[in-house]
């Protein structure tokens, strides 16, 4: 885990977890400034999604929906994953199904012992 990564991160540094399911990083080999934009286009998107979705405007959510995924893309969290060496791709399944189980299980054991010692 990384110390500053508000969610468990996968050793290899591909995936981070959220409630035991496996979401994919960013794509580490992009420089600051572009993941920076592309970071910042994808808040506006979700917040442009968000006010459609409040405002009941179908076509604005949509338009909204595929800039948030064209993000995505581009950052790496989704389509073709930016690592090389043929590993399958686990974004989004629960990490105890795949080969990240044990050191999976590993980390909720550390975790639920260093809960035991801070009560």
């Amino acid at each position: 885990m990384k110390p500053d990564a508000p969610h468990p991160v996968t050793p290899d540094g591909r995936y981070f977890v959220v409630r035991g399911r496996l979401w994919r990083c960013t794509d580490p080999h992009l420089d600051d400034a572009t993941r920076s934009a592309l970071t910042h286009e994808l808040m506006h998107a979700r917040r442009a999604k968000q006010s459609a979705m409040r405002a009941g405007d179908d076509a604005a959510r949509e338009a909204a929906r595929a800039r948030v995924d064209a993000a995505k893309h581009a950052l790496g969290e989704r389509g073709p994953v930016w690592w090389t060496d043929g590993a399958p791709d686990y974004n989004r399944h629960m990490a105890r199904n795949t080969p990240y189980a044990e050191w999976f299980s590993q980390l909720i054991a550390l975790l639920s012992q260093e809960a035991r010692v801070m009560r």
